[in-house]
């Protein structure tokens, strides 16, 4: 399915709507969401030392990235509609491309973190006998716990960002405004991670690993949902508002 949006969205690459939505950042964005969706496949099967090396990393990875993008388009969207009010301070900021700092300085912190989680203490395979009496089971230490869980907080601190900042933009003119999509993407996230974290401290062996695997599915089919399923309904099956006239007339 993501694959199929990334199609249409390059298809129409160069139309108002696609543009209009910092079309760059979608791009990022959706690539990032299909990575999300295949680093499942590091939590499937029987633990090796290289799925323990790369299972928690690249998801960490990908989904900063991912809300990085989302954190970018919501501050684009801040500051066209705020510099254009007189005296803004904002105006001299129109013409530097800040989203895209704004998803590498955002993603560059979080690989710098896992970058030292690897080199510090990395997750390796463990046998654990006492969980289970008679039984022996195989699964992934994760090494360092500070590590893990600053992992999960700055994706936890980007995703509020991104929430408050699309929370306060919502009003904006609808057309050009994707803050209530990201809010909604935004709040299921948050929702989904908030509930998963109980879970996965109450749980043990596959059943932990079955809940970060449901708490990724459900968060990146949020995002991909809440975010690009309107754009794509308008770019199939509403051609005639995917113009510039009809924008600015829908507008006034």
């Amino acid at each position: 399915m993501t694959l199929i949006i990334l199609r249409i969205f390059i298809y129409y690459w160069d139309t108002p709507i696609v543009i209009a939505n910092n079309r760059t950042v979608s791009f990022i964005l959706l690539v990032s969401i299909l990575l999300n969706f295949l680093s499942v496949f590091f939590f499937l099967g029987c633990p090796v030392e290289i799925t323990c090396l790369l299972r928690q990393t690249s998801f960490g990875v990908f989904f900063s990235i991912g809300v990085s993008s989302v954190l970018a388009k919501t501050i684009t969207v801040c500051i066209a509609f705020k510099a254009s009010k007189p005296g803004s301070i904002l105006v001299k900021w129109i013409s530097f491309n800040v989203s895209n700092y704004v998803v590498l300085v955002c993603s560059s912190v979080q690989v710098l973190i896992c970058v030292i989680w690897l080199l510090v203490s990395p997750p390796y395979v463990e046998f654990d006998h006492r969980l289970y009496p008679g039984k022996i089971i195989i699964q992934c230490n994760e090494g360092s716990v500070i590590a893990f869980y600053s992992m999960l907080g700055y994706m936890g601190f980007l995703a509020a960002v991104s929430f408050v900042l699309a929370f306060m933009v919502r009003t904006l003119p609808e057309n050009f405004n994707e803050a209530k999509y990201i809010t909604f993407s935004m709040l299921l996230f948050c929702s989904v991670w908030i509930s998963m974290i109980p879970a996965y401290l109450s749980t043990k062996g596959k059943y932990m690993v079955a809940v970060e695997i449901f708490a990724i599915l459900t968060s990146s089919a949020g995002i991909l949902g809440c975010i690009f399923l309107p754009k794509i309904y308008i770019l199939l099956f509403e051609p005639n508002l995917n113009s510039r006239k009809a924008i600015l007339e829908r507008n006034k």
